[in-house]
């Protein structure tokens, strides 16, 4: 969803600000991360696939050591983009979700109702019709292997998604915008479900002691007052090394710890306004407004106490929410397409789809994604369970049903815990690219079709207001 952003004022800009300045524009634009991430899919995939394919997978197994002294952890560079950076990344997930059932489309069960029933439906069928499809079509011990792959189609790629939205414009209402953030909010949740249940090794479960503990003491903290991101940082570092040693898989430390973030303001709003005002108008009478404060002492101890009562006012979380989403966005993120896209084709698109893994994929992504959805959403507006939010019509669900099943980034980070053999990973790799672009396309272009029809067939109509039950 788009937010609110104050710049500075031009005066203040500096030389390097104006050289920045098509940088940070294309930063602040919704679309962007989902740019980026598709150019670094196609750089992987030509790497992958050039004269140079060998060093491709040299440069991602290149071992790399993380610590100090004695205590070294030693990894691939490709292990360590998705079992180390990608912890960040569901951080940051963690920290939307906690949002969301605080203050946002989850926080209530008439908000929730129907973005969760279409998730819950969205994961269930891509998963039926994987298994179909491996049932059908695999046998003996290729079955077994291809069958722990069903969660796979089962996800979601939210930076994928709403970059899709965000390139319409105002073509989608807003109403659509909110309704696919939150069924990808809640499309998360199952899928660190997932992972957490059904894609971990053998437990240590001291390992797994320490690391509930250190769960308990961030929460105590958090009871505490304890606000310090570096507090919950150090917190966060020993619960990843804990993890790793569990069978858990490591990033999901990132949820469980985003859970325990403070997010309450130490200070009220009216508070803050007030003693603001108070901060500025003495800052003014001081005379300082027109002069460097740098020798007036009393002017900058103004300026500190207005710094003091904004920490005060923001909360840890959105405070870690708003600094993280940039470098997960357009640092993480690219960097996991680069490591996790670059899928060998030597087998051929033909090869990979006649592999049970591959064709399940696609097809739960293509079909099982839009079929879940508009089923679980119709059931939900039939029982009155939930409501299509005005300015949203059918046409608009099913349009955001197909760019559901975008499954880019979740779908490969399973895919790589799902299969021990080579080839059902590659193939489903193809699979999920195949599906996903497949679904971005017809996704986008139904979106566009359905805000045509709707802008010709209806009056225009406020898309927060809810919608009057029939």
């Amino acid at each position: 969803m788009a937010k609110t952003v104050l710049s500075v004022p031009d005066l203040a800009r500096r030389p390097i600000d104006k050289l920045l300045y098509p940088v940070t524009q294309f930063l602040r634009v919704e679309a962007s991360a989902g740019v980026l991430l598709l150019i670094c899919t196609v750089i992987a995939m030509a790497w992958a696939n050039s004269p140079w394919h060998e060093s491709y997978e040299h440069f991602w197994h290149t071992e790399v050591e993380v610590g100090f002294g004695s205590s070294i952890l030693r990894m691939s560079l490709h292990h360590f983009v998705n079992d180390g950076l990608m912890a960040i990344f569901f951080f940051v997930v963690g920290l939307e979700i906690k949002r969301e059932l605080l203050v946002g489309e989850l926080a209530s069960f008439r908000r929730a109702a129907l973005p969760a029933a279409a998730a819950v439906g969205g994961m269930v069928v891509p998963a039926l019709i994987y298994v179909g499809v491996v049932l059908l079509r695999s046998s003996g011990s290729e079955e077994t292997d291809a069958l722990h792959g069903w969660a796979i189609p089962a996800a979601t790629d939210i930076a994928f998604a709403i970059g899709v939205l965000a390139v319409l414009g105002s073509r989608v209402p807003l109403a659509v915008k909110v309704f696919v953030t939150a069924l990808a909010i809640v499309d998360d949740i199952g899928a660190v479900v997932m992972i957490a249940l059904f894609y971990t090794n053998e437990f240590s479960f001291l390992a797994l002691e320490i690391s509930t503990a250190l769960i308990i003491l961030s929460a105590v903290l958090n009871w505490a007052g304890v606000r310090s991101p570096i507090t919950y940082g150090l917190i966060g570092v020993v619960l990843w090394l804990m993890l790793l040693q569990s069978g858990v898989h490591a990033t999901i430390g990132g949820v469980l710890l985003a859970l325990t973030i403070p997010s309450r303001m130490r200070i009220p709003g009216s508070s803050f306004v007030a003693f603001v005002r108070q901060m500025l108008d003495r800052f003014e009478k001081s005379g300082a407004a027109k002069e460097n404060i740098l020798s007036d002492q009393q002017s900058q101890g103004y300026v500190q106490g207005i710094e003091r009562a904004c920490d005060l006012v923001q909360t840890p979380l959105n405070r870690l929410e708003h600094n993280l989403h940039p470098w997960v966005a357009f640092g993480i993120m690219p960097v996991f397409a680069l490591a996790n896209a670059g899928v060998h084709m030597t087998q051929g698109f033909d090869a990979a789809m006649a592999s049970s893994a591959g064709l399940g994929v696609a097809l739960g992504l293509l079909l099982g994604k839009p079929i879940g959805i508009m089923l679980a959403t119709w059931l939900a507006v039939k029982s009155g369970l939930g409501a299509l939010p005005a300015g949203m019509t059918w046409r608009h669900a099913f349009g955001a049903s197909m760019l559901c099943g975008i499954g880019f980034t979740m779908s490969l980070f399973i895919s790589n815990l799902a299969f021990r053999s080579q080839d059902l990973a590659q193939s489903a790799k193809v699979g999920i690219l195949t599906g996903s672009l497949f679904a971005a396309v017809l996704g986008f272009l139904l979106l566009m079709r359905a805000g045509v029809a709707a802008e010709a067939e209806a009056p225009a109509t406020d898309p927060l207001r809810p919608a009057s039950a029939h």
